[in-house]
């Protein structure tokens, strides 16, 4: 046991006094009287001349000395404090994603997590150390080992809740090393648990306390949403959303679509127990602009109830096909809507004039400097051909890439296909056990599409999946699509827009409308933007004109607020929720009640004895 107040064992001096007031003889009142008869045992008492009586057994003594004594603790503040050992070093790592601002716990779980905290902090003795980490999108670090607790409570004061996905696996990464080797290390997590997949840290051993935030789920949210050209009428736009009940009830809500701010259209919705509800709007647009979907319903999180989505007008795709043949992937280009295809057998001028080159097994005079779409064909600094590989076999395909959007490769059968290996700026969407069959991806400021095989010497073009690929390729390479998907951030990822001219500021609207003026550096040619942790329209003016960039939440896991019991890294390590445990506990509540029980007994029994 220790003391808050020791000093307060100073009123201990007063329980003498109280001693003393039953040690002192009671002064007698003269009084006159006829006889003193009856008075003889109190005359005898009076005549004594001692000033001090023998202390006798007194019950009131005892209830007196009693009460003095809880009131004197009670001051002290006596607690009880939690075994721990000196020299630790803490890691606290504080989530700040938007399931964080959930209104679950008062005012919400940032706030709760961020007071347990502030508790840890006051827990710890002169020669810990303490780290503290931001998770978000992007893991700050602010405040490195310290034992100043000053210091840290400055640094948990400020830090604020994001509307950012949770990346907790760079947090991990920033703090494994701090406490790799050291037995008297930890790392508290405060977090709901709406973590990615963290198996990378299954053999690590990492010594986590997660301390759970949030006691239920009941929230819905826009988890996808996209405005695309209508596929019967490039002038009218399709609006997609899904909507995702993470609670246990019924909901029921209104779904608005505006457009610049102009009512469009709402819709009711209703959900039932964890229920995604998929909602397409088909609207009429004449310029440029951002669709904005906002559902109103009652739920804890607010954050993901709105979304804004850039819709840029089609614009007709300039498409140059090299070949020597055409065949089939001619007739795929030529039914592509709003293209206008050009075909020769070599490329003039780079492909300058053109939005589009496709080379379709063709060793061109010049590489084109725009985005291509290249058959069995790609100069060395694209991909490094180590061999052939015959009739391979397709083992798996990125479904989820908009290249393949609803495009499968079920029984399609290849008879040859160049074997490289995966370059550094482009990611494999069809794979064989040998090789990369179909790459993507951006080189420079160039989008490539590379087919390792010939596609005349596959079935390939007899499904129906091949011009749906051909159609999403020129739609992914059309520089005014790109421009489009570029508009769309997600939160917590940075904004970036391609410099022409020779300025050297940027001024940045954010979305309460404050605006920010950032450096260019000279020669730089793209000027990148990181500060997206709030979302919302974002407008960038870099003096070749005005762009502007819709930054989205649209995270499922953000959305199912279901606070997490258990944060599992891999198939057998797991780090389960922490149960609260008396710490650090004051009795002087106790104490100074037990002092009034015993003050309350002390008058009843007083007036017993005088009744």
């Amino acid at each position: 046991m220790s003391f808050l107040a020791p000093t307060a064992f100073a009123f201990a001096a007063a329980i003498p006094i109280v001693i003393l007031f039953y040690l002192l003889k009671r002064r007698r009142v003269v009084k006159l009287v006829p006889s003193t008869l009856l008075w003889q045992r109190f005359l005898a008492e009076t005549q004594a001349s001692a000033p001090f009586q023998k202390l006798r057994k007194n019950w009131l003594l005892v209830l007196q000395l009693l009460l003095l004594t809880l009131v004197i603790l009670a001051l002290a503040r006596p607690f009880f404090a939690g075994k721990t050992a000196a020299g630790r070093l803490i890691v606290v790592i504080l989530d700040a994603s938007a399931s964080m601002q959930s209104t679950d716990e008062s005012p919400s779980r940032f706030e709760r997590a961020r007071r347990e905290a502030f508790d840890l902090v006051n827990s710890l003795h002169e020669t810990d150390q303490m780290v503290v980490l931001l998770a978000s999108a992007h893991t700050e670090v602010r405040q490195s080992p310290t034992s100043n607790k000053a210091a840290l409570r400055r640094a948990l004061q400020s830090c604020q809740p994001t509307d950012t996905p949770t990346r907790l696996t760079e947090a991990l990464k920033i703090a494994h090393p701090l406490v790799k080797d050291r037995r008297d290390a930890e790392i508290h997590l405060y977090s709901d648990g709406a973590a990615p997949d963290l198996t990378e840290f299954e053999f690590e051993g990492l010594n986590v306390v997660y301390h759970q935030v949030g006691r239920r789920a009941l929230n819905v949210g826009i988890v996808s949403a996209e405005a695309r050209a209508h596929p019967e009428d490039p002038r009218r736009r399709a609006v997609f959303a899904s909507v995702f009940n993470a609670s246990s009830n019924n909901v029921s809500g209104e779904l608005e679509l505006r457009f610049d701010g102009t009512f469009v259209e709402t819709r009711h919705v209703e959900l039932g127990p964890r229920e995604t509800s998929p909602q397409v709007f088909t609207v009429s647009q004449e310029k440029d602009g951002v669709f904005t979907l906002r559902l109103d319903v009652a739920d804890e999180l607010l954050v993901d109830n709105e979304v804004q989505l850039a819709s840029l007008m089609p614009k007709p795709v300039n498409v140059l096909l090299v070949t020597r043949s055409g065949g089939y992937l001619e007739r795929a280009l030529r039914v592509v809507p709003n293209l206008s295809l050009t075909v020769a057998e070599d490329i003039a001028d780079g492909g300058a004039n053109y939005d589009v080159v496709v080379i379709d097994d063709v060793l061109p005079s010049s590489w084109p400097a725009v985005n291509t779409l290249a058959v069995r064909s790609a100069p060395t600094n694209w991909v490094q051909v180590t061999g052939r590989v015959e009739a391979p076999l397709i083992v798996d395909w990125k479904n989820t890439h908009p290249l393949l959007r609803f495009v499968n490769f079920d029984e399609v059968q290849i008879a040859e296909a160049l074997k490289v290996r995966t370059p550094t700026w482009a990611v494999p969407l069809v794979e064989a056990p040998d090789t990369p069959l179909v790459l993507a991806g951006e080189l420079g400021r160039q989008r490539v599409v590379w087919i390792g095989f010939d596609t005349m010497q596959s079935t390939w073009p007899l499904r129906i999946s091949f011009p749906i690929f051909v159609a999403n390729a020129i739609d992914w390479l059309n520089p005014a699509s790109a421009r489009a998907s570029q508009a769309m951030v997600r939160a917590g990822d940075p904004i970036r827009t391609p410099l022409s001219g020779s300025a050297t500021n940027a001024v940045v609207q954010l979305p309460d409308g404050t605006k920010r003026t950032v450096p260019i550096d000279p020669g730089q040619r793209e000027f990148a933007f990181a500060d997206t942790a709030r979302q919302g329209v974002y407008k960038v003016d870099t003096g070749d004109g005005e762009s502007w960039f819709c930054v989205n939440l649209l995270d499922p896991a953000e959305t199912d607020t279901t606070p997490k019991s258990e944060l599992r890294f891999g198939r057998y390590a797991r780090a389960l929720a922490t149960t609260l445990k008396p710490a650090n506990l004051e009795l002087w509540r106790r104490l100074a009640a037990a002092a009034l029980a015993v003050m309350m007994f002390e008058w009843w029994f007083y007036h017993r004895r005088t009744a």
